[in-house]
């Protein structure tokens, strides 16, 4: 079995992996979409081939005009492979050695997936073959959406929003945020780096994305004390709640609604006709808010990734 990254000529041969299970996002639209746009690269898809023949194919994503990819977004092994997992997880090794690194693997899942028989038989041989490759850890999120028909918070005046274009001013409230955070990627992250650290990556992955950096806005009492912040923004499928959070000494007063509210006022008065966002499922202040908000749950995000890094 030969692995090996793509070219261009193997487009045909790429869309041709026909994903026949209720699992996939590179779909043959998505796959021309995206390597038009970036998003997919060549050097970001991988392939198994024997004879010539490709039995197996691993897509990952990334930020257009970045090198390196972010998550893994889709497995397929063909049908007549006797053993998939084995497949699928030497190629997603190949491919981890190669980027020297192990990227996430999200699974979009429907609710109640565990008694969907085909959902779960398909998650079921993915799951294993990117544990096998080192994506022991598993986290599951809630995703949620927001549509005009629920309707826009009016401000209670008990904060005071404003653009901030110091970007240091903003690592440091994300330093801040981070401890005591329920958020369990942050506490992973502050398991092998600084806050400093944390904020940092932070600040890069939204900067990165397609919402605008003048978007984000800091957010204080009347009385001018800091509360934490709200950022608005946008990713390949529209409107996104992007980030927010309260610093330790704000927090128990309320504040997450206040934050949420301004992302999704400020979002809807740009015309924004849905707005996505996901929240852990262990983070019951902010799944509470997102359904005081009129944001329905309509579906999972299942994240698999690397405790520990190469």
């Amino acid at each position: 079995m030969f692995f090996r990254s793509t070219v261009e000529a193997d487009l045909d041969a790429l869309l041709a992996c026909a994903v026949d299970e209720p699992i996939s996002w590179a779909e043959p639209r998505r796959l021309r979409d995206y390597l038009a746009g970036g998003q997919y690269r060549h050097d970001r898809i991988w392939v198994a081939e024997h004879d010539g023949r490709i039995l197996a194919r691993a897509v990952w994503w990334g930020f257009a005009g970045t090198g390196k990819p972010l998550a893994l977004d889709c497995v397929w092994v063909h049908e007549s492979v006797d053993d998939r997992v084995a497949l699928a997880a030497d190629l997603l090794k190949a491919a981890h050695e190669a980027f020297g690194d192990r990227p996430e693997y999200h699974i979009f899942l429907p609710n109640g997936w565990r008694e969907l028989p085909e959902v779960a038989a398909a998650l079921a041989w993915r799951r294993e073959a990117a544990e096998r490759a080192g994506l022991t850890g598993e986290l599951e999120r809630l995703r949620y959406e927001w549509t005009p028909r629920a309707g826009v918070a009016e401000p209670t005046g008990r904060l005071v929003f404003h653009p901030e274009p110091d970007d240091q001013v903003f690592l440091d409230v994300f330093a801040q945020v981070a401890e005591g955070s329920l958020d369990v990627d942050t506490v992973r992250s502050l398991a092998s780096s600084s806050a400093e650290e944390q904020a940092r990556e932070t600040l890069e992955t939204y900067t990165a994305m397609k919402g605008e950096r003048d978007w984000w806005r800091l957010a204080r009492t009347a009385e001018g004390e800091l509360v934490g912040f709200a950022l608005p923004s946008a990713n390949d499928g529209g409107p996104v709640v992007g980030y927010l959070g309260v610093v330790p000494g704000q927090r128990g007063r309320g504040y997450v609604g206040e934050l949420l509210d301004e992302i999704t006022r400020f979002l809807a008065a740009r015309g924004a006709q849905r707005i996505a966002a996901d929240t852990d499922t262990t983070n019951l202040p902010m799944a509470g808010a997102f359904e005081r908000a009129g944001y329905r749950n309509f579906a999972v995000r299942l994240v698999l990734s690397p405790e520990n890094p190469f």
